[in-house]
């Protein structure tokens, strides 16, 4: 049973996962792979409001996308890119990349190695994945301006797409920890996480929304200060 405090508390969740940045016009757009095909509508809508010149597709395959996406998550994102109108020259694709950091690292390599001048990036991915990508981005490629972006859902909109509320909120409870644990292992930047969305996430803990969280990590989430 998902009580009315669970959802208020994953609603906290949820909005501070969210970055809240305007799209604006960007040198490139980078797609990052996942089971949610939804990166790849997100991405194309950009492209075709003028928002970027290109798109890059990254992501190879993880246990959860192996079977829906067997080529691959970025060649499965720039097929339906294609399907959706975008022209093959503006996607390239990077099929190697496993985790957050390695996307980030990959694409910019793969940038350079084009000639690609890119002093900012649309940064795209699933909803609640916003302030971890971008704050992976900032450590990595800390010269470009990253401006957060995905498909633009309600929290219920997304939990109706997956199907599994459950699911969800443990995605979310996983997210959180991240933001906590990576900075102090170098994978991204500290930001300050507010007390109520702390609360929020230990009270989640505490009903057992935790098949997300890191092993051998602390569960509890401590407030960064943004550098």
């Amino acid at each position: 049973m998902i009580s009315t405090q669970d959802w208020a508390d994953t609603r906290r969740l949820w909005d501070y996962h969210q970055m809240g940045h305007a799209p604006k016009p960007c040198s490139v757009a980078i797609g990052l792979g996942s089971h949610d095909l939804g990166v790849a509508d997100a991405a194309v809508d950009l492209y075709q409001r003028g928002m970027t010149p290109l798109l890059v597709f990254t992501g190879a395959t993880s246990p959860t996308t192996r079977d829906r996406m067997p080529r691959g998550e970025a060649v499965h994102y720039r097929e339906r890119a294609l399907e959706l109108g975008v022209p093959s020259s503006a996607v390239i694709v990077e099929p190697r990349a496993r985790n957050t950091g390695e996307n980030i690292r990959f694409s910019r390599q793969l940038l350079e190695e084009a000639d690609v001048d890119v002093s900012s990036v649309l940064l795209i991915s699933k909803p609640y994945e916003e302030r971890r990508a971008y704050a992976t981005a900032r450590k990595l490629w800390p010269e470009v301006e990253i401006v957060s972006a995905s498909s633009p859902m309600t929290l219920d909109e997304y939990v109706d797409s997956i199907g599994d509320a459950r699911l969800v909120i443990d995605m979310l409870v996983g997210a959180l920890q991240r933001l906590s644990v990576y900075p102090q292992q170098g994978f991204m930047i500290s930001q300050h996480i507010p007390d109520d969305v702390n609360e929020a996430y230990e009270r989640l803990c505490r009903r057992g929304f935790t098949s997300r969280l890191l092993p051998d990590a602390p569960s509890q989430a401590r407030s960064q200060t943004r550098r």
